[in-house]
């Protein structure tokens, strides 16, 4: 999206991408095509739609005005050819995987992941033949076999921040001729454009910052042409978790904020981890923000700045996180994050409580961990709330010997 001379920035892309006045009757704002089919006039032009020989509408399963909108202004935040929407963000990980991967193929993932991905990598996808295996950064250019089809990667990770160098992640992957995919729903395209690192597709959970306000479900994938046109036509047209045009519309105005919201989201995180750092409650603080965390360079050259996610790990195990999460006032315990109000739970009983106990311990995820999406309320308030909280906390069970 330019002006005939040079790109647009960001926020003119969020706010006015995918745009456009309705024809007929001069409205504003994005109209919600709420239909299921569309009239394909004559045999042959209906036979052109659905080989996909010419552009427009036939079923909203495979595509929609509202939704196409969504994926517009996705993809020119994203710097992409193409995107295609989701039902959910775990929708558009099966897709791209039932679209791209077959049978005997593997696929290397840079841990920890979140735990519905996991359980799709190790429980879906290998009962037809897939295999997923866990790499470390340093050996990743060495794992990569002959059956390698897929380099998967989070960044920051989910529950515990982790940073992973992109830089990385597309020089193996394009040397081996293998697709790089990073999930980049923690940092959004308003914080790191993988595709600007060389990665081949980008995943976001729209559920969460994209969205923005708890009240829609959804997903996107963004790559190229010839790869997002596969991922619709036997991902989205075979497997079917289309997006809807109302969720799509909530979506779409959402991200026309996403600018705006992940400022607030990153200075009130900032608050909270640095107000939270050298806590005698706490064994960590995870926040790339730190110059102490392990990816800060990493992500000091990758990301414009360091989220809205900061990560607790508590002494005293269980016990002590959910004293804590109890004791919160303004942070909801609810699982999900991006929302413009602050949330925060425990992910060894929920987000990854499916994921077999030495395999979340491997991946840092304790018992003693809580995960913080930080809201885009006043800074001082959220930071009293967690003092406040770690101190009733510390006392509740200062003597609770830790679970892990």
């Amino acid at each position: 999206m330019t002006d005939g001379e040079r790109p647009y920035g960001f926020a003119t892309r969020a706010v006015h991408a995918g745009q456009v006045t309705d024809p007929s009757t001069g409205a504003h704002a994005t109209a919600i095509h709420q239909t299921s089919t569309f009239v394909l006039g004559d045999v042959a032009r209906g036979a052109r739609l659905f080989a996909g020989d010419e552009a427009g509408y036939v079923y909203s399963r495979i595509g929609n005005p509202t939704v196409r909108a969504f994926e517009e202004k996705l993809a020119a935040l994203e710097g992409a050819d193409e995107a295609v929407a989701f039902a959910s963000g775990m929708g558009a990980i099966a897709a791209l995987c039932f679209s791209t991967l077959r049978s005997g193929d593997e696929i290397l993932f840079l841990g920890p992941l979140y735990g519905g991905t996991r359980g799709l990598f190790h429980d879906l996808l290998g009962r037809f033949g897939v295999r997923a295996r866990r790499v470390d950064d340093h050996e990743l250019a060495s794992a990569v076999s002959p059956s390698t089809r897929m380099i998967y990667v989070e960044t920051p990770t989910n529950p515990t921040l982790q940073i992973h160098d992109l830089r990385l992640v597309s020089e193996v992957a394009r040397t081996h001729g293998v697709l790089s995919v990073v999930d980049g729903t923690f940092a959004t395209p308003y914080l790191t454009r993988p595709l600007e690192h060389g990665i081949d597709v980008v995943i976001h959970s729209a559920t969460k910052y994209l969205g923005g306000h708890g009240d829609a479900l959804g997903g996107v994938v963004l790559g190229r042409k010839e790869l997002m046109d596969e991922i619709r036509l036997e991902g989205l047209r075979h497997a079917g978790a289309a997006l809807s045009p109302t969720v799509a519309s909530l979506l779409l105005r959402g991200v026309r904020t996403l600018h705006l919201r992940m400022r607030a989201h990153c200075d009130n995180a900032r608050a909270v981890a640095d107000a939270s750092l050298g806590h005698p409650a706490l064994r960590a603080v995870h926040y790339p923000g730190h110059a102490q965390h392990p990816g800060h360079a990493v992500a000091s050259r990758q990301m414009n700045d360091f989220g809205g996610m900061v990560t607790l790990e508590f002494t005293g195990g269980r016990a002590m996180a959910a004293a804590f999460l109890e004791s919160l006032t303004l942070f909801d315990h609810a699982v999900s994050l991006g929302d413009v109000s602050s949330l925060a739970c425990h992910p060894a009983s929920t987000t990854h409580q499916l994921v077999d106990e030495p395999l979340r311990l491997a991946d840092g995820v304790t018992e003693g961990l809580v995960r913080l999406s930080v809201g885009v309320e006043d800074a001082h308030d959220l930071v009293r709330d967690v003092l406040q909280a770690l101190a009733v906390a510390a006392r509740k069970v200062e003597r609770a010997p830790a679970d892990h």
